[in-house]
């Protein structure tokens, strides 16, 4: 077995206040990124860090963000301007051929631009012609279902509670957001099986907790501030096991950067017991095997199963049926290590699942968590403390958002009440999510496309083909802080509307504002900027609301948009008498400094489902899901490929993307992974011996092909190899750039999540003559 070079250093530390100190230079926002960095996370008058959605800590400290959270912020907070003199200087088509690093550090979004055409540049309007344009051309539509109106997750409370009123009003529920396209299974599966889609612990769980299996999750880069969490619960004697594909370097060890006895004297705390290196697309398998043999070993809760579920027969008829040699072949990993994982289940008397988007971005994402539930239920740790389901979200307030009506599937207790609060009808047919939107835009379906935040065409599938789409669109609009590449591919008419980040102060007419937002673990806290705004052009999204439904509905609308965007606490009280569990909410969210927990019925054992309780779920594809795709495409691949390739310079693999230490979702902060010792996006990660059983090496040129669902050739590189502790038979690259490998028809039935972590592909080296040729 060949060595793998690692990263030795503690997460956290040293580099990491260095790497933090350099970005807020590298983005010219020193001072004032410092000065808000300050003031994140903070009880009174702070604003909640847009960097991910793990909850504050409650008690005070003088610093509460980690080093992603500080690159979001020098983001937001940069001093320079991508305003009408930026784009004078460039067209549109020049810009088309910026990568997304160079995008994101043009500069803030600081005043209201229209696309000339005749130009091929973004110059000034006034705000209330963009008004004007937006108005006219949504009642310019047939029907407003041809309106398509996108969310993402960094979008608070208010904001998005009047954007979904707006878009109701008009007349339809075409409200996809980033939601659809990372946790969505979690909302569906939780949902269903125990009546909220949300996690059932709070952060002191994890003080309690005596075993934590993480599944598909790399904290270390995607939520830096659990790293201190889990520190804390290992050193309290918990047993945390990473279940995961890759060897994520960071999670070895965390040296906290705000313990100066730490940083001195060169310590730091353990965080992982072992790392289960499963294959991808097997956490199913696993959680199946280990189900299976709690099972038929009496060590489950039987109390707790016959008082307060449903559904039990059903998966332990199925899982009789499935056979130890499928479970090996569906996970990758020897029956004994299952068995030795589920007696560390049978052994605890409170235990946490934990997951990120490793195990919801699926074709049978939704098996994978309704297993990790089944897995909670078997052993009666819903409603204990220290035990639970806690998945681990990215934006902010992306639950938040969900929780506030931005939902393409609705429910009907929503639009009853909201029907009744305002007292205007409210569309009842089921809107597009962003799969069936992708898709209806493609088609020509969509003559109008709203962006409040995000980056939809480069976050989504087939990015090629829906940039082309948008060009074909009356109008498009964005709502944003900074540039980014769906901007890029403008219709008829195109409109960048500005607005103020969540670092920044927000004063109206009625004084200064402030927003709330909820973290993965249904908090809801106060956020409110302390730096003044980049341009005094810009306007809160509310305020942008606020001036598209008065042009759109007129001055005597029933609803009091203006006064809603002005004053945050009338947007409260509408929510307190429309969102269930927002009750007394301007009261409440005053009444202490770390706002309020939403009452989740799960934690008290009340289970809000069809059956009256929690439910067991059996999966709908076959634990061999993987290992089949792997094998039915060989033949098909060799077949199409032979032609083109030596012995042995081909093979497929399963290929799963990955996010790196320099970005946040779509947004490229820079170049460096530092714990994967990268410094370039365009490689593809693979075991040293992998590299060597196929007669390669690192720094070799490949190309990645895969055959869609509709049986189309795909091909992303060339990218250059590298090492990486994976599992064999798998590969990883870096999302977004893999993305025009998915289409659109490969996602989870129930929650139509992509399958952005699992794709069946051919790896083909590429010769320097080939490179010449193809140069």
């Amino acid at each position: 077995m060949r060595k793998i070079p690692v990263y030795t250093p503690p997460a956290g530390g040293w580099s990491s206040l260095i790497a933090s100190a350099r970005k807020l230079m590298d983005y010219k926002a020193f001072l004032r990124g410092s000065l808000s960095v300050l003031s994140s996370n903070q009880p009174i008058g702070g604003f909640d860090c847009p960097g991910c959605a793990w909850p504050d800590h409650k008690s005070h400290k003088t610093i509460d963000v980690c080093e992603t959270g500080i690159k979001v912020i020098a983001s937001e907070t940069m001093s320079t301007r991508a305003d009408a003199k930026f784009f004078a200087r460039h067209t549109v088509k020049e810009l088309q051929g910026w990568s997304g690093y160079e995008l994101e550090h043009s500069g803030r979004l600081s005043e209201p631009l229209y696309y000339d055409a005749a130009q091929d540049r973004y110059v000034a309007i006034s705000w209330q012609d963009a008004y004007a344009r937006i108005a006219e051309q949504l009642k310019n539509l047939d029907s407003p279902d041809e309106a398509l109106f996108y969310t993402s997750g960094r979008v608070a409370n208010e904001p998005a509670f009047m954007y979904q009123l707006l878009v109701r009003c008009f007349g339809t529920n075409n409200l996809p957001d980033c939601s659809n396209m990372c946790h969505e299974p979690t909302s569906v599966m939780l949902g269903k099986q125990l009546g909220v889609g949300k996690a059932t612990v709070v952060l002191e769980d994890f003080e309690q907790a005596k075993l934590i299996l993480m599944f598909g999750q790399n904290p270390a880069t995607n939520h830096p501030r659990m790293l201190e969490m889990l520190a804390h619960a290992h050193k309290q004697g918990c047993e945390i096991l990473s279940i995961n594909p890759m060897r994520e370097q960071g999670l070895k060890a965390f040296r906290n950067p705000q313990k100066l006895t730490q940083m001195v004297a060169g310590m730091s705390d353990d965080m992982v017991d072992n790392v289960i290196q499963i294959q991808i697309g097997g956490d199913a398998a696993l959680l199946t095997g280990m189900a299976k043999w709690l099972i038929e070993n009496d060590k489950i809760n039987t109390d707790f199963i016959e008082t307060h579920t449903s559904g039990f027969e059903a998966l332990k008829h199925w899982l009789r049926e499935q056979s130890w040699a499928d479970i090996v072949l569906g996970c990758g990993i020897s029956q004994q290590e299952i068995v030795n994982i589920a007696g560390l289940v049978a052994d605890s008397p409170a235990t946490i699942c934990t997951w990120g988007m490793g195990i919801t971005q699926h074709v049978q994402g939704d098996d994978n968590v309704a297993m990790i539930t089944n897995l909670l239920l078997l052993m009666g740790m819903i409603g204990i403390e220290g035990g639970g389901a806690s998945p681990i979200r990215g934006h902010s307030n992306v639950q938040g958002d969900r929780t506030m009506g931005i939902h393409e599937r609705p429910s009907q207790s929503l639009l009853d009440s909201m029907q009744k609060v305002f007292n205007h009808p409210m569309p009842q047919e089921n809107g597009l999510d962003v799969i069936s939107g992708a898709k209806a835009l493609i088609q020509g379906k969509i003559k109008v496309f709203v962006s409040m935040g995000g980056n939809y065409a480069v976050a989504a599938p087939d990015s090629n083909a829906i940039q082309q789409a948008l060009t074909k669109n009356q109008l498009n609009v964005f709502i944003a802080t900074k540039l980014n590449e769906t901007m890029l591919y403008p219709g008829v008419d195109n409109l960048i509307l500005p607005c103020v980040s969540r670092t920044e102060r927000l004063i109206t007419t009625k004084g200064e504002q402030f927003a709330t937002i909820e973290d993965s673990m249904c908090n809801i806290v106060t956020t409110q900027g302390r730096v003044k705004p980049i341009s005094k052009t810009l306007k809160s999204e509310a305020q942008i609301v606020t001036g598209i439904a008065t042009q759109l509905f007129g001055t005597e609308s029933s609803i009091p948009w203006q006064a809603m965007g002005e004053d945050f606490d009338v947007t409260r009280d509408y929510i307190a008498q429309a969102i269930a569990g927002f009750e007394d909410f301007n009261q409440r969210i005053r009444a202490a400094d770390r706002g309020f927990h939403l009452y989740h019925p799960a934690r008290h054992r009340e289970w809000d489902t069809e059956s009256g309780k929690a439910q067991f779920e059996v999966p709908k594809y076959p634990i061999t899901y993987v290992a089949t795709q792997m094998a039915d495409r060989t033949s098909t691949f060799d077949d199409d490929n032979a032609k083109n390739s030596q012995p042995d310079e081909q093979a497929v693999w399963q290929l799963t993307s990955v996010r790196s230490h320099d970005q946040f979702n779509t947004m490229i902060f820079g170049f460096q992974d530092r714990y994967r010792q990268t410094d370039r996006r365009d490689v593809l990660f693979m075991h040293p011996d992998e590299m060597s059983r196929l007669g390669w090496q690192k720094g070799d040129t490949v190309r990645v092909l895969r055959q869609d669902s509709k049986g189309q050739q795909r091909t992303l590189g060339p990218l250059i190899l590298t090492e990486m502790d994976i599992a064999a038979n798998a590969v990883a690259t870096y999302y977004p750039e893999c993305n025009d490998l998915i289409d659109l028809d490969t996602h989870a039935p129930d929650s139509r999540i992509p399958s952005y972590k699992s794709l069946t592909v051919i790896l083909e080296r590429v010769s320097a003559d080939d490179l010449v040729a193809s140069a």
